[in-house]
């Protein structure tokens, strides 16, 4: 019987309000291949920065034991002096440099005073050649498939003696092709001995290769059994295993005529030479909540960003707003048309921290506090006292900074910003994320409101119960297409997962 290469036990992580991680176990034998599943959300990231040193020991409870041994990171690099070497999605490497060069890029060989060039090549061609890659070590990386950097992230960490290697949605942007290589590379690696920890949202690829699987909700251990013991539905089934509460305070509202209707829409966005939508057709009626659902990576984000005119790229279909065609360009545009979006990432794009509630809460409409081209200050105090009201926003004072607010009092002040645009439809980005239970409650209620008013609200999320509880109908969104839709009265979390998956590999099949 094989020992165990690693051996989480008791993991709890907390962040201020939240319990990531509560009472994680999890355990690796070695020479496997063991995939980490669960939700967006579920605490499989934060579960793998703890064994990666990236949240150092003392910032977190529970023992960590790699073959038999208690470790203690103070950092990432201690972590891959024992072994440990974790891949992300975002690949750490450097496109200009040779393939050499970046397989080495932090070794004693990149070090030197004056590099000795054939030893690095030399060096990185036996790397090469050990996974049975046709690549010149010269090769400049960025002329390279996104696969093909990939194997290089991983010979990386070969050269580094990696025992324990940690894969973090390895296939998310490659070609069926570069599956195949990528999956026959850890196969083999697992018949070397490397332990693999392989997370993914992608459940043919976890029944083909994984040995193993652990399954992470609501940042605890739900289960880990034997790939032989489970089918893609049991995976679903035990990811998304949780019961609604009344958290979620729905009420049934009229729905009115199409506010917004989107007609066989494609983009290419040119910034990252990439198309994130594809033939995308859904409509949005006045007073209607849809839910956007979808895994990391589907195009949610991008499809609406793009439709606000946020991204600079080719784009074709027809996009109508209360019945009158646009063609948005802009967000200015976007804003005079009658949308508004309420972006994921509230203090990056969606707030000035070092700026008053008062100032925040209007800046998305300045023409209305600029009756004579500056800003009146008694309209704006005005204003943003009214809205700040209807949000019901605690702060001790509308000249406070938001940046002293906390994170549910912040997102009802970009509520703010945007319904002083009198929109006639709101796109809000994972609404809820980062605040507590009372605040989202809040602002579920203000999601009510504003439909019985009659504005169309796009509510894109990645939490299943949070689209369930809310929605009057969803989309379910995978690699830039809708590949599902669902009536209230249809929709459940396995119904939801099942789309999300559908053409993320070749077994979906099967799922759908």
């Amino acid at each position: 019987m094989k020992t165990y290469a690693l051996q989480m036990e008791g993991i709890t992580k907390e962040f201020p309000g939240v319990k990531a991680l509560d009472d994680v176990t999890f355990s690796v034998r070695k020479g496997e291949i063991h995939a980490l599943c669960g939700e967006n959300g579920a605490g499989k990231s934060t579960l793998m920065k703890v064994l990666s040193g990236v949240y150092p020991s003392g910032t977190y409870s529970g023992r960590i034991v790699i073959n038999g041994k208690e470790v203690h990171f103070k950092d990432i690099k201690e972590s891959q002096d024992a072994g440990v070497a974790i891949i992300y999605q975002e690949l750490a490497l450097v496109p200009e440099m040779t393939v050499a060069e970046n397989i080495f890029l932090s070794s004693d060989l990149m070090r030197k005073k004056i590099i000795d060039w054939n030893e690095l090549y030399a060096q990185a061609q036996y790397w090469l050649d050990q996974i049975g890659l046709s690549i010149d070590p010269q090769t400049k990386l960025g002329e390279l498939t996104v696969g093909k950097q990939q194997l290089i992230e991983i010979i990386k960490a070969l050269t580094k003696k990696a025992e324990i290697l940690i894969l973090d949605e390895p296939t998310a942007a490659l070609t069926e092709s570069d599956v195949e290589i990528l999956i026959s590379l850890l196969k083999d690696l697992r018949a070397k001995g490397v332990t693999c920890i392989y997370i993914s949202h992608k459940l043919g690829e976890v029944i083909t290769l994984a040995d193993s699987v652990t399954i992470l909700r609501d940042g605890q251990t739900v289960s880990t059994d034997s790939i032989e013991e489970l089918t893609e539905d049991k995976i679903v089934t035990k990811m998304v295993g949780r019961t609604l509460t009344e958290l979620f305070p729905y009420e049934k509202h009229d729905i009115g005529d199409p506010i917004l209707e989107v007609k066989n829409y494609s983009f290419h966005h040119g910034g990252i030479n990439e198309t994130v939508a594809k033939e995308v057709s859904f409509s949005l009626s006045k007073g209607e909540i849809l839910g956007v659902s979808g895994l990391m990576g589907a195009g949610r984000t991008e499809l609406f960003i793009s439709l606000f005119g946020g991204y600079p790229g080719k784009k074709s279909g027809e996009v109508i707003i209360d019945g009158k065609t646009v063609d948005i360009k802009k967000p200015s545009e976007a804003i005079q048309a009658g949308l508004a979006y309420v972006s994921e990432d509230r203090k990056r794009y969606g707030l000035v921290l070092g700026m008053e509630i008062t100032k925040n809460s209007t800046l998305a409409a300045l023409q209305k506090v600029m009756p004579k081209g500056l800003i009146d200050t008694e309209i704006e105090m005005k204003n943003a006292g009214e809205l700040t009201s209807r949000m019901n926003l605690k702060a001790h004072s509308l000249e406070a900074k938001v940046s002293q607010l906390s994170g549910g009092n912040q997102q009802k002040v970009v509520l703010s910003k945007w319904l002083f645009t009198n929109p006639k439809v709101l796109i809000l980005d994972e609404p809820t994320r980062g605040i507590d239970v009372g605040a989202k409650y809040e602002i579920y209620k203000i999601i009510n409101e504003l439909s019985q008013q009659g504005v169309g609200i796009v509510m894109i999320s990645s939490e299943l119960p949070e689209v369930l509880g809310v929605s009057d109908r969803v989309i379910v969104m995978s690699e830039g297409t809708i590949t599902g839709e669902l009536t209230r009265e249809e929709a459940t979390q396995e119904k939801i997962m099942k789309y999300a998956t559908a053409g993320r590999d070749k077994n979906e099949s099967n799922i759908i």
